[in-house]
């Protein structure tokens, strides 16, 4: 049964999130509206299994589904394609993987990259603004594909402790968004991080390893990740070689 959705003014908590809309509701797993997107919101957000997701000319809205997709890095797919590409990629002194090199130039290009199924963007101005702003307090950070200087694909993500939340990706160049995917696995694997938060399931992301878990398990799982030192933001050649040995061909 849908209940009626909290309204949160500025200093308002979060609900609990078991308080979400249900399945049977026009918006599953839908908690919240209001508030703001201001670095500690967004910070208690993420810290709670909670994420902002919204179109232009709507509040703000606040959600936490269950299930929950997420990339297990120990489960991710790597195709005999994408392996072939990052094993020429890594021996290309025109390629690499930069972390944090041009944040904005990377949400922009997510902001309009096509999406499936979707019109128009979730990643509005406000947004853009609010992320760039928890780029600069050190907690949103950019996986970044270059080619002959050029950035070429990417994604943006959150980092609170050693709890990853991926964001959004795009590709200007072909597989250019997964080399960036694979670097942030290889680098979480790399440093103990177990999991990456997906949010939603799609198609593309359970054909790269993605399932799905119970809001339960995520929630615990990030309490404990929370807790743990900070990631070192920075992709390390040997991340290739550890990331090819260790995962077999799909």
């Amino acid at each position: 049964m849908t209940t009626s959705l909290p309204w949160l003014d500025a200093d308002d908590p979060f609900p609990p999130t078991d308080l979400t809309w249900d399945h049977d509701s026009p918006a599953p797993g839908l908690l919240a509206a209001g508030a703001t997107l201001e670095v500690w919101r967004l910070k208690a957000a993420y810290a709670n299994g909670i994420f902002p997701w919204f179109s232009q000319g709507q509040p703000i809205l606040w959600w936490s589904p269950d299930p929950r997709m997420v990339l297990h890095v120990d489960e991710f797919r790597l195709h005999r394609s994408l392996r072939k590409t990052i094993k020429r990629f890594r021996t290309l002194p025109s390629c690499e993987v930069r972390i944090d090199s041009d944040f904005s130039a990377v949400i922009n290009a997510c902001s309009s990259a096509p999406r499936h199924a979707q019109n128009g963007t979730w990643i509005v101005p406000a947004m853009i603004e609010a992320y760039e702003q928890l780029h600069d307090a050190g907690v949103a950070h950019s996986v970044e594909t270059w080619v002959d200087g050029v950035l070429v694909g990417g994604l943006y993500c959150i980092g609170i402790g050693r709890a990853v939340f991926g964001e959004s990706m795009f590709s200007h160049a072909s597989d250019a968004s997964k080399v960036a995917l694979a670097a942030l696995v290889s680098l979480c694997r790399a440093q103990g991080v177990r999991m990456i938060d997906c949010q939603q399931n799609t198609g593309h992301l359970a054909s790269l390893g993605a399932r799905e878990i119970s809001r339960e398990v995520f929630l615990r799982q990030v309490q404990e990740a929370r807790m743990l030192d900070a990631l070192e933001w920075n992709f390390k050649p040997v991340y290739w070689d550890q990331l090819l040995l260790s995962l077999p061909s799909e």
